[in-house]
């Protein structure tokens, strides 16, 4: 019998061999043989459909997220005007670790029972935001938005993107570059929605919540029908802690890690920062839609550019710059400046998102795993979009300026580069191999 090839060592450098698993050989219902890459669909009408699902799931899940600092800067000069702006970054920031950290158990649900549980998760995604549309207290915020909007949200967005890495190898960082383009859209449309629909006098922001409410409710129900899965279930292990034993996997995570601590300042706090620099509240929560529009090409071009140039030369690459763009973040203080810098800094930014993915996604050969081995490793990197705005914002309470708060998120950035960077060497190219 052949040996167990997950380990790190073999992990996409042996693509035309049969790959077998443990796990499957004790599942009757299951081959015993995994398709290798050329046995990926890498194509077809059922491979892009569930990619276009993916992509609308996106678009409700990261794309509405995203637009937390249009909430934040309304909270601050409404309902929550009492709290220290510190205070009320935790709640995007406990809804966006949520998000993610939900893969815990999104990704392995996947890997058991298929898209359909994609379905409660919809449901509750929808009925956190109608209770959103009625809090008045900072608790309410926290536990309809933040807790329950999280959770729910990541029970979409996860199951979602391990769907769309099971039709794909050769073409993943292309198909899932597309898919996590739309939330780069969905963070262009809501932000927009939700501030015009929060100053029109008619609306308010009850209203203007309930409308978003509505809209993500039938897309969801689009998502549900798209997204499925194309390999028999696994059925013998819920979790596979065997993965924490591979060096690539852990560097990965350790990456994603440094890169999100760093990167989701200017997420949060821009329109903050362009208010201090004389933009009006209208004009500064449209820097959260033009950040996550520029985003886009960001997340798709450098998504195709390493199924060719490689995936972590391309996550190190975004990175880089996206800590170079922060180190200079205070320097951008006139209004034509602050516009260039967030375009500038959602085209390096987004690939960092699509990078993190592809790579999760490809330190297993076995496309039976990939939604657990997604799962089990975002609540690790979504850890730092807990803690990473709160400390941002203790930065601004302490220094009164974002000199600080740059060169922290520049620093912590530019260290998960130097970690996938160094992930190279796990691969069989080694660390000047095109990996």
């Amino acid at each position: 019998m052949a040996q167990n090839t997950i380990s790190h060592s073999k992990s996409l450098d042996e693509p035309h061999s049969r790959i077998h698993d443990p796990d499957l050989s004790q599942d009757k219902s299951s081959p015993h043989l995994v398709p290798a890459d050329d046995e990926y669909p890498e194509g077809g009408a059922k491979a892009w459909s569930v990619a276009a699902g993916t992509s609308l799931a996106l678009f409700c899940s990261l794309g509405y997220v995203n637009s937390f600092g249009v909430y934040q800067a309304y909270y601050v000069a409404h309902q929550l005007s009492d709290q220290d702006p510190s205070r009320i970054a935790w709640i995007g920031s406990l809804q966006f670790y949520l998000v993610f950290s939900a893969g815990v158990f999104g990704g392995p649900l996947f890997d058991r029972y298929g898209g359909k549980v994609i379905i409660p998760g919809a449901v509750l995604y929808v009925l956190s935001i109608m209770l959103t549309s009625i809090c008045s207290k900072y608790f309410h915020f926290v536990l309809a938005q933040g807790i329950l909007g999280g959770l729910a949200n990541g029970m979409v967005l996860n199951p979602a993107m391990a769907a769309t890495s099971q039709y794909f190898q050769k073409k993943r960082g292309a198909a899932i570059g597309l898919a996590i383009a739309g939330s780069s859209i969905g963070g262009v449309i809501f932000p927009l929605a939700l501030a015009r629909m929060m100053n029109n006098t008619v609306l308010g922001f009850s209203w203007a919540v309930r409308i978003i409410g509505f809209i993500i409710l039938a897309l969801s129900i689009i998502i549900c029908l798209l997204v499925k899965e194309r390999l028999p279930h696994r059925k013998q292990q819920f979790f596979l802690p065997r993965a924490f034993t591979e060096k690539q996997y852990i560097m990965v995570i350790a990456a994603g890690f440094f890169l999100f601590l760093g990167m989701f300042g200017p997420y949060f706090f821009l329109p903050d920062y362009a208010i201090d620099r004389g933009f009006d509240p209208l004009s500064a929560s449209y820097l959260v839609a033009i950040l996550n529009g520029s985003s886009f090409p960001g997340r798709v071009i450098p998504g195709i550019l390493s199924d060719k140039l490689g995936r972590f030369n391309m996550l190190a690459l975004a990175g880089i710059v996206t800590s170079v763009l922060l180190f200079v973040w205070p320097q951008f203080v006139s209004r034509g400046a602050i516009y260039a810098f967030t375009v500038l800094y959602g085209l390096a930014s987004g690939g960092i998102i699509s990078g993190l993915s592809v790579n999760l996604a490809s330190t297993t050969t076995n496309p039976t795993n990939i939604g657990t081995y997604m799962g089990q490793a975002m609540p690790f990197c979504s850890l730092a979009s807990l803690i990473g705005p709160p400390i941002n914002g203790a930065f601004l309470a302490t220094y009164q300026g974002y000199r600080e708060l740059s060169i922290f998120c520049g620093a912590v950035c530019i260290f998960g580069a130097i970690i996938a960077l160094a992930a190279k060497s796990t691969t069989k190219g080694g660390l000047f191999g095109i990996a």
